[in-house]
């Protein structure tokens, strides 16, 4: 079982750190939690709603996921965020969870809710707030972490969204990594879950996590739901504060 570190100092976002000794048992780990979390959803309210992120941590756990014996007919899946580029390219995150899970199991297609970026950033925002108006709680949310402590395509010197008027989806522009148009669900959205687990993997994710541990205004920092968050990360990520 992982040791859970008390929370952070950010009076705002209530953090629990789960620190696991590899990569793979980070990934099993959180499989697993997705797994139970669909299960409960799908006993207590009959459907499980997951928002999905991208990365290389976050393939794996779907490529997990797809092994296991989901109750896959009421799972609604969403995205947390995504790069605009034409529908069908390798470097958009719905590709990428198409081929890790989507394309292996029995989601229904029409609950399964791509983000239409390939529309442009302001119009698939648009598009896309109106989509997520048909959920009012998330059951899960799956987030990872930048270098530089964004999440999503929450960045740095842009808008997060953070306030409760904040529109739920986010067209951003000029985003530090390519490409530079993408859509994002805003942090006060993301907050609207009744779970949330941030994957963290990569030892250059160290000084992002020694930043967020010391309460620096970072975006991961900014998604704060009244369940709290908890972060799966590589014990080696834990540096002293």
């Amino acid at each position: 079982m992982a040791l859970i570190i008390p929370p952070s100092n950010n009076l705002r976002q209530q953090s629990r750190w789960h620190p696991y000794p590899a990569t793979s048992s980070l990934e099993y780990a959180a499989a697993q939690a997705v797994f139970n979390a669909a299960q409960q959803a799908i006993l207590q309210r009959g459907a499980f709603h997951l928002v999905l992120a991208g990365g290389t941590t976050p393939r794996r756990v779907y490529e997990l996921l797809r092994t296991m014996d989901g109750d896959w007919k009421h799972w609604h899946i969403y995205f947390g965020d995504e790069r605009c580029l034409p529908a069908a390219h390798a470097e958009r995150n719905s590709h990428m969870a198409e081929q890790a899970l989507l394309n292996h199991v029995s989601i229904p297609a029409s609950q399964i809710h791509i983000i239409p970026t390939e529309q442009g950033a302001q119009a698939a925002a648009s598009s896309y707030a109106q989509t997520l108006g048909n959920v009012d709680m998330f059951d899960l949310v799956l987030l990872g972490l930048g270098e530089d402590g964004h999440t999503a395509s929450l960045f740095p010197g842009h808008d997060w969204g953070t306030s409760p008027s904040a529109p739920a989806t986010l067209a951003v522009h000029n985003a530090p990594k390519p490409p530079p148009e993408r859509v994002s669900l805003s942090a006060h959205r993301l907050s609207q879950t009744r779970q949330l687990i941030f994957l963290v993997s990569g030892v250059a994710k160290q000084q992002a996590i020694k930043d967020w541990r010391n309460g620096k205004e970072i975006p991961a920092a900014a998604i704060a739901p009244g369940c709290g968050v908890d972060v799966y990360l590589e014990e080696k990520l834990l540096v002293t504060i």
